[in-house]
């Protein structure tokens, strides 16, 4: 453990438990004796699962790489089948969620949150954020202080913020993102091994928060990001019990609601909501890291899977239909909630720019409340307002459209594979778009913010991701730029990577780590499943 200072606290370590982070005034009250022991035992149930799963999703690919397909699972369509089965009663605090505003768990952000008016706040714990250390202790801290309405902020500029109300009945209901199952934590180790990133995030915050979420009349919630198979739904659901457990909570009291963002997921939908069983809470559209996960999963299969530049896959595309109406058919036939995609426009002082961005927000939620979902994502308080009116208009006094189940929905394997029916191009544009937003965004992840205003957009490490896959895959599979004719190339990366940091704003030696980085995982002849996995190494 890092040596204490006449101010750090001494934490008080269960055995086998060994925390290298440094540790600041108030840390000890998310790092107790408690949580540690739960982190612990979390370890030593599931690890060895965990990392099963791990390599049982590279046998995925290889499969894939071979020729076979992606398809609704033979040895679980007794579950598919049963129509008697539902999921778990409404949890209080999500009944209504028509609008949902996600964002990173730092002090300043969980009060703009809380003050948002939206009625479900995704406090971000994953992509949104970084999982350096300070990250990884404060935001569970900064989550309590909220529930707690002791929560305060004053900017370096002076400027103070606090909570509208400290009534927990008038505040958006915390729903908190752990890390996926592919990240470690590794400044908490158990018997000499890192711990699971994810689990870490579960713990700190069962201990710290759940009884107070209790107590205000809500519940300890989560939303599960990355999952590939419902076998990995299942090691969340045991995590559950034995958290609850542990902490003398009434099993079915944790609610969780999963990211279906990863392309085998999508074929497993039905199956990820019985794992989960009374702790199933909904299935949300995770559209950013869908597309990644379509490019990951059939990077190498040829031109029948490569996708047209990024900002021209629109929901509209016949296999982004085919996903989003299964996943609310799937949804409401199970008494679920079925959550929109994120709405990453932020606002503009630009008049023009403000306009055209609030338009494409409210047809997209209009495109989502008439398909029957029961709430969407918004990146920013500015656009909780849209998003509440347009629910508003189809869910009028409802809280929610579960009772529309979409039985007209028939969605085949096929219609989910069909990405050679994706309209749109590959331009030099869009190539050096995803070379200027890679490496931009990688700039300031490597600092320790995951949410970062680019163009105009709330961008979080799923952009980095589809941006250094699609150019990846357009290098690996010869595509040519339909604006000037060439051949997507190594070298042509590498020419326009030097024009583009050439004209970003600041020194160039302020993106060197980050233009290094993507460049590795753009031009290397492997590809590297998560960006987020070297660039957590590379972080302090």
């Amino acid at each position: 453990m890092t040596e204490p200072t006449a101010t750090s606290p001494v934490l008080d370590l269960p055995e086998g438990v060994e925390v290298t982070g440094e540790l600041k005034p108030g840390y000890e009250e998310i790092l107790s004796r408690q949580a540690l022991e739960l982190i612990a035992t979390l370890h030593r149930e599931l690890e060895p699962r965990r990392q099963e799963r791990l390599a049982a999703r590279a046998e995925v690919v290889r499969a894939v790489s071979d020729g076979a397909d992606l398809d609704f699972l033979p040895e679980t369509a007794h579950i598919r089948e049963d129509d008697s089965w539902r999921v778990g009663e409404h949890a209080p605090g999500l009944v209504d969620r028509r609008v949902e505003m996600t964002g990173p768990t730092d002090r300043k952000m969980t009060i703009n949150a809380m003050n948002s008016g939206a009625r479900v706040w995704l406090a971000d714990q994953e992509d949104a954020n970084t999982p350096m250390w300070a990250n990884v202790v404060e935001g569970p801290l900064n989550l309590r202080d909220a529930i707690a309405g002791t929560i305060s902020f004053t900017s370096p500029e002076g400027k103070e913020y606090a909570l509208s109300t400290t009534d927990q009945a008038q505040l958006p209901t915390i729903v908190m993102r752990p890390r996926g199952w592919h990240l470690d934590e590794k400044h908490i180790t158990v018997d000499g091994q890192r711990t699971s990133g994810g689990l870490v995030d579960f713990a700190l915050s069962m201990c710290a928060s759940a009884q107070l979420q209790i107590d205000a009349g809500k519940g300890p919630y989560f939303y599960l990001p990355k999952m590939e198979h419902h076998l990995e739904a299942r090691i969340w659901n045991d995590a559950f019990n034995i958290a609850q457990d542990a902490l003398g909570i009434p099993r079915g009291t944790i609610r969780a609601t999963c990211l279906i963002e990863t392309y085998p997921a999508a074929f497993q939908m039905e199956e990820i909501l019985y794992e989960l069983k009374e702790h199933s809470a909904g299935l949300n559209a995770g559209r950013w890291d869908y597309l990644f996960s379509i490019i990951k999963t059939y990077r190498t299969r040829g031109e029948d899977f490569v996708l047209p530049d990024r900002n021209a896959v629109t929901m509209t595309a016949p296999m982004m239909r085919a996903y989003t109406e299964l996943l609310v058919r799937t949804c409401h036939k199970r008494g679920a909630h079925a959550i929109g995609g994120m709405a990453a426009f932020i606002p503009s002082k630009d008049e023009e720019i403000n306009a055209a961005a609030f338009d494409k927000v409210r047809g997209d939620k209009q495109r989502e409340a008439n398909d029957g979902f029961d709430g969407s994502w918004v990146a920013h308080p500015g656009m909780v307002e849209t998003c509440l009116e347009v629910f508003d208009a189809v869910l009028g006094d409802k809280p929610n459209q579960v009772d529309n189940t979409r039985a007209d929905v028939d969605v085949s394997a096929a219609d989910l594979l069909a990405v050679k029916n994706t309209p749109g191009e590959v331009t030099e544009e869009g190539l050096r778009g995803n070379i200027e937003v890679g490496i931009r965004y990688l700039a300031v992840w490597l600092t320790g913010r995951g949410a970062v205003g680019i163009n105009n957009l709330m961008e979080d490490a799923a952009t980095a991701e589809i941006s250094r896959s699609q150019v990846w895959q357009w290098i690996h599979n010869g595509v040519t730029l339909a604006d000037t004719g060439e051949t997507v190339t190594r070298e042509l990366v590498q020419r326009l990577m030097d024009e583009v940091v050439a004209e970003l704003p600041g020194d160039a030696a302020d993106y060197r780590e980050a233009t290094g980085l993507f460049a590795e995982m753009a031009l290397s002849e492997d590809y590297a499943d998560f960006l987020t996995v070297p660039a957590y190494e590379a972080m302090p």
